[in-house]
């Protein structure tokens, strides 16, 4: 059974009427089905209904102690690559195959949206470095740095190539989406011990402080404040796009407003959730234009 028909199956008690069922259901906001259907599958776990209560608060506050540890010491006790071992060694152990399976999906989504970007702007030449990872094992070689470091990099060079040579960003009328995979994606089959209960929110408030640890402040902070970027490359979409109405679900916002990281584990939710939706979007408008013949 796919974690679409774990849904679709489910009978509905008008008495008592199951809430994932109805956001499921709802076709009102983008999202591919299995991916919908995986992550509400993991929401409606009982490590995030049980675990994530008792391990948000400790979570947190160990972000404010590492917050202090590293002012004292900014460098000290920093490795990108101990980082990724122990976020590898979490993952494979203990996140849920649910959960796993969107962390890659994120990544492989995020590099096709931001190749959309660049294809559908005439004239500029960005050089690109697509993550796409089939299974857990490309997390050891820096998968989460290089992630923000090709957001921060993209738009930098974009907007560098734009005002050099005086292009801006319009709506096309015939949409390039060469980048985008319109079918499923390869991912292999993630860990399913029964170590591995945790659900996506519950990992990614623990792995927060962790990424903390291992990182400089100044990584850390470009790391979460890459976040608020979402409103940016949403805006950029939408004017390839010609239309923003589908878009207004972007709950990081201004990029020039740069938020505490105390909230970082719930935004990077947000996050992910941002180009699901807009990914989505664009397979929806890439089979539109197929069935046009355009």
């Amino acid at each position: 059974m796919s974690e679409a028909d774990y849904f679709k199956s489910m009978p509905h008690d008008k008495n008592d009427p199951n809430p994932f069922l109805a956001v499921f259901m709802d076709q009102s906001i983008p999202f591919n089905e299995e991916a919908k259907a995986a992550y509400l599958k993991d929401c409606s776990s009982k490590s995030r209904q049980f675990l994530l209560p008792v391990l948000r608060p400790f979570a947190r506050l160990m972000i404010v102690l590492l917050q202090i540890y590293k002012i004292v010491v900014p460098k000290a006790f920093t490795s990108s690559l101990m980082l990724h071992r122990v976020l590898y060694w979490g993952m494979k152990t203990f996140v849920s195959p649910s959960a796993n399976y969107m962390i890659l999906r994120h990544f492989y989504l995020g590099s096709e949206v931001l190749a959309f970007i660049r294809d559908n702007v005439p004239g500029v030449q960005v050089e690109m470095n697509p993550l796409k990872p089939t299974n857990l094992e490309p997390v050891k070689d820096d998968l989460f740095l290089i992630h923000d470091l090709n957001l921060y990099n993209f738009v930098i060079n974009l907007n560098r190539e734009l005002k050099a040579k005086g292009i801006e960003v319009t709506k096309q009328e015939r949409l390039c989406f060469d980048a985008v995979t319109s079918g499923p994606l390869p991912i292999e089959q993630m860990p399913k011990r029964w170590t591995n209960f945790m659900d996506l929110t519950t990992a990614i408030e623990c792995f927060t402080p962790v990424y903390q640890l291992f990182l400089t402040d100044n990584d850390f902070w470009r790391a979460t404040n890459s976040l608020q970027l979402d409103e940016t490359i949403g805006i950029l979409a939408s004017k390839i796009i010609g239309s923003n109405e589908r878009l207004a679900l972007i709950n990081n916002k201004h990029p020039m407003v740069p938020l505490t990281t105390l909230g970082a584990g719930f935004r990077l939710v947000l996050h992910g959730l941002a180009t699901e939706q807009l990914h989505a979007l664009l397979v929806e408008l890439k089979r539109k234009q197929e069935v046009a013949g355009l």
